[in-house]
């Protein structure tokens, strides 16, 4: 936000709405909003309009008799958020070569999970727009019950003056942390 908006009496707030609104814009016009993070080597993604904020590693405390995806919680600003461990609730083995304390926390809106929660990541990369056209929803799909993948995206890169794809794994997290805020 510029410094006339501030001086003008206009809110962070009211830029905040503004980003949202011209996100929504992008949305209904065929093109997609996400987060992309990293769980071990791979690219994941999960929708803008899910995520609160991003914030950095900080200490966990841990809950007896919770599932084992379930880390724990943190004091985030004076609310009791529940962390849970991306990588074990999709039982993704592989470790990362980083200490824990450089992992991400992404917190997600509250109409979610109806409670405040924060999935932790190994490393969050950007926000980016893709066109629908990007996403491949068919392949997601195959041979699982579980529908907790929407779709592969197909990011366009440059690697040594050749174009190629990297594929972003494009998550529900809606779906997949439908039981978090039960309890």
């Amino acid at each position: 936000m510029s410094k006339a908006g501030t001086e003008n009496g206009t809110s962070a707030a009211a830029g905040t709405m503004e980003t949202v609104a011209k996100a929504r814009d992008l949305h209904q016009s065929g093109k997609l909003q996400v987060v992309e993070f990293l769980l071990g080597k791979e690219h994941y993604a999960v929708d803008l309009f899910d995520v609160r904020e991003v914030v950095e590693y900080t200490s966990i405390t841990q809950l007896p008799n919770t599932p084992s995806y379930m880390k724990g919680i943190i004091d985030l600003r004076g609310e009791i958020t529940t962390i849970v461990d991306l990588k074990e609730r999709l039982n993704i083995v592989e470790k990362s070569s980083q200490p824990v304390e450089n992992s991400r926390i992404i917190v997600l809106d509250e109409k979610i999970t109806k409670a405040k929660t924060g999935i932790m990541v190994d490393d969050v990369l950007a926000v980016s727009t893709f066109e629908k056209s990007d996403v491949d929803s068919t392949s997601a799909s195959a041979g699982s019950d579980d529908a907790a993948i929407l779709g592969i995206i197909k990011k366009k890169i440059k690697e040594k003056e050749q174009e190629g794809h990297e594929l972003i794994i494009w998550i529900d997290i809606r779906h997949l942390l439908s039981d978090v805020g039960e309890g």
